[in-house]
């Protein structure tokens, strides 16, 4: 297990209706439920050498978020609130109590609001490349900048994402520093094959809450933001060099600000940290969950 970044995917596929469609899973191990969500463009198989490592301590479940990966992908607009509510229900349906969170990319707001609003539900959380708090134009780089406002633009951003289909093609082989093999960008790209299919992917870009916009969704980002600095439920935070969502400015508010928290250092890495790192994101998340 140590060493070897595996390409297969060597789990038992798991579904559960929820709202009409069905939400697939993966669901190893026994115990307290960990929780891993993932984020844009990826689904559970960005997580498949970390399980292994936390499947002997604790019951390890890994959900697609609705539209992508496995899960159906229902006529919706896939917006925060609607991804929101799926895991959610899915929390509910599976009856899950004591939960700590393992989150990255979309899946840490999520799972950051869900601890907000569900504080008596979560005892921990480990995070990745996360959305901690909101932004502004002014702090993202330029590099950066410019591919949001492109895909931020009508009829250019979705032609980026939907037809170019960047996020499997560019941005996920770019921000991980590694190669990936072809298989691995295979099973990335099998849930997408299509413009229609693509939906979900394409609408993320517009749910970041830059400089206030969309609103809704920057309200939902400052609140948990805030109660992240309150509250005292353990964390652990990993992070990488350059970073891509968490750059040294970010860590360093995150070390000043963020109570019982432990830092991470994972040395060299951009957004994809579980495809250059993953076993030894898997030993300190066991690690740290184990001392807990």
């Amino acid at each position: 297990m140590k060493g070897e970044i595996s390409s297969e995917f060597p789990f038992e596929p798991n579904f559960i209706e929820i709202g009409g469609s069905e939400i697939h899973y993966v669901d190893v191990g026994a115990g307290d439920p960990v929780l891993f969500l993932h984020g844009n463009p990826t689904w559970s198989y960005l997580w498949r050498n970390i399980i292994p490592h936390l499947q002997p301590e604790a019951r390890c479940i890994a959900p697609d978020l609705i539209g992508m990966g496995k899960s159906d992908k229902p006529d919706i607009d896939y917006t925060f609130e609607e991804h929101f509510g799926y895991i959610e229900r899915f929390i509910d349906a599976l009856g899950l109590e004591e939960i700590t969170l393992i989150l990255h990319d979309w899946g840490s707001g999520i799972g950051f609001y869900y601890a907000h609003t569900h504080p008596d539900t979560v005892t921990a959380i480990a995070f990745l490349e996360a959305i901690v708090r909101p932004i502004t134009w002014e702090w993202m780089p330029r590099r950066f900048q410019v591919s949001f406002r492109l895909l931020r633009t009508p009829v250019v951003g979705w032609v980026m994402a939907s037809v170019a289909n960047m996020f499997l093609n560019q941005v996920l082989p770019r921000q991980t520093v590694r190669e990936l093999t072809a298989e691995e960008l295979a099973r990335y790209r099998e849930p997408y094959p299509t413009i229609a299919s693509r939906k979900p992917v394409r609408t993320w870009p517009q749910e970041v809450p830059i400089s206030g916009k969309p609103d809704r969704v920057h309200d939902k980002v400052a609140a948990y933001s805030d109660w992240l600095t309150e509250s005292e439920i353990p964390k652990l935070c990993l992070y990488a060099h350059p970073g891509s969502v968490l750059q040294e400015e970010d860590v360093e508010y995150i070390e000043r600000n963020l109570a019982n928290t432990t830092m991470v250092d994972l040395g060299e890495g951009l957004h994809y940290l579980q495809e250059d790192h993953p076993h030894r994101i898997g030993e300190e998340i066991s690690s740290w969950y184990t001392s807990l």
